[in-house]
C-alpha cells in the first residue's frame, strides 16, 4: 500500500484501496459524498465475502431502523460460530444509541479483533458521526476507502478503466470516449452500464460494444452537435440541434459541450506536440482526450479557434438569460453556424 506524504516531507497516513480493489477487511469504512462509488465497494465486498463463505450471516443496519442492542447483536458470535457481515449505514448520521452503540463495539474489536466479522461502515460525508468514524478507522485492520466526487472526464474515464481492469476487461480508447460522453453525466449509470459490459463483452471492449447498450442516447447530446459543429458539418449539427430542443435537452448543456470542446482543443493547441501521454497531467486531461482535440484541430488556427470561442461565449449568456429579447434556440443556431464558419476560415 502507497503511502502519500505531506507538503512538509512528513508520511501522511497510507494510502487507501480504490473502490474498485478493496476486499474484505475486519473493518471497511467507505466515506465520501459519492454514493456510487461506495455502492460500488459495497458490491465488491458482498460478492467477495460471499464467494469465501456462501452462507455468511448478513445483517444491515442504520439509524433509521435501529433498536438498542441490535448492533451488538449483530456483531456477536453466533451460538454455532461462523462467518459474519454486518453492514452499518449512515455513519454521518449517528447519534443517541445508534452512536454509543457502534462506538462501543468498535473498541471491543480494537482490545479484541474478530477474525469471523467482516464490519462495513458507510459514511456519507460531512462532520457528522467523526468520533464514531474515528473509532472504528483504530480497529486493527481497518481500512478506508475514499469516495470522493468524481469531477471531469478525465477521472470518468479513469473510474471506467479501472472498473473494467478489475473484471479483467480491457476497452478501445473510443470506446471509453463514447461511454463517458453519453453517460458521464450520470455517475452511477455508468459504472452500471460499465459493470453490464464487464459482464457481458468477452475480450476488449470495443465502440461497438458501448454503442449497442447506449448508442441511442447520443443523438440528441450536446457532445454530438459539438462534434459536428468542430468539423464543419454544419447541416449535421443544426439538424441535430433541433432534435436534441425537442428532446427537451437543456440549451445550457449544448453550449456547455460546444464551449468544453473547444476549451480543449484551445489547451491542446497551446501545449506543442509533446506526446500525449507527457502532456496528460499539465493539461489535467486523458491521452485519449489530448489525441481527440488535436484531431479536432485539424483545419482550425488560432484566429478561428479565437472567434468560435467568443461566439460561443455569446450564446452562453443568451441562454442564461443575460442578453434580453435572444431566444436561447437562436442564440444556439448562431453559435452553431458561426463555429462552423470558423473552421478554416482564416487559412
Amino acid at each position: 500500500m502507497a503511502t502519500r506524504r505531506t507538503g512538509r516531507g512528513r508520511p501522511a497516513a497510507p494510502a487507501g484501496p480504490s473502490a474498485f480493489e478493496v476486499g474484505p477487511s475486519p473493518v471497511v469504512l467507505l466515506v465520501g459524498t459519492e454514493q456510487a462509488l461506495a455502492d460500488v465497494a459495497l458490491r465488491r465486498l458482498i460478492a467477495a465475502v460471499r464467494e469465501q463463505t456462501p452462507d455468511v450471516e448478513r445483517h444491515e443496519l442504520g439509524p433509521a431502523r435501529f433498536t438498542v442492542g441490535e448492533v451488538s447483536a449483530a456483531v456477536a458470535p453466533s451460538l454455532f460460530g461462523g462467518r459474519r457481515l454486518v453492514v452499518l449505514e449512515g455513519l454521518e448520521a449517528a447519534a443517541g444509541g445508534y452512536s454509543d452503540e457502534v462506538t462501543a463495539v468498535a473498541h471491543e474489536l480494537a482490545a479484541e479483533p474478530d477474525d469471523e466479522l467482516v464490519l462495513i461502515g458507510r459514511h456519507g460525508g460531512g462532520n457528522g458521526g467523526k468520533a464514531v468514524l474515528a473509532a472504528l478507522q483504530k480497529v486493527p485492520g481497518a481500512v478506508t476507502v475514499t469516495c470522493a466526487p468524481v469531477a471531469g472526464d478525465r477521472e470518468r474515464s479513469e473510474l471506467v478503466v479501472s472498473r473494467l481492469r478489475t473484471a479483467g476487461r480491457r476497452a478501445d480508447p473510443d470506446a471509453v470516449e463514447v461511454l463517458v460522453e453519453a453517460l458521464g453525466g450520470d455517475l452511477a449509470e455508468l459504472m452500471a452500464v460499465t459493470g453490464q459490459l464487464a459482464d457481458t463483452v468477452t475480450g476488449q471492449v470495443g465502440v461497438d460494444d458501448v454503442r449497442a447498450l447506449v448508442g441511442g442516447r447520443r443523438e440528441a447530446r450536446g457532445f454530438d452537435i459539438a462534434d459536428a459543429a468542430v468539423a464543419g458539418r454544419a447541416g449535421e449539427a443544426l439538424s441535430l440541434l433541433r432534435h436534441a430542443l425537442s428532446q427537451r435537452v437543456e440549451p445550457v448543456l449544448v453550449v456547455g459541450a460546444l464551449g468544453s470542446k473547444l476549451r480543449s482543443m484551445a489547451k491542446v493547441a497551446g501545449a506543442g506536440r509533446g506526446p500525449a501521454a507527457a502532456l496528460a497531467k499539465e493539461l489535467s486531461m486523458a491521452p485519449w482526450q489530448i489525441d481527440r482535440a488535436r484531431r479536432d484541430l485539424q483545419g482550425w488556427d488560432p484566429a478561428g479557434l479565437r472567434t468560435a470561442i467568443v461566439a460561443v461565449a455569446d450564446a452562453d449568456a443568451a441562454v442564461k438569460g443575460e442578453v434580453p429579447g435572444v431566444a436561447s434556440a437562436y442564440a444556439l443556431e448562431r453559435a452553431v453556424v458561426a463555429v462552423t464558419d470558423a473552421r478554416g476560415r482564416h487559412r
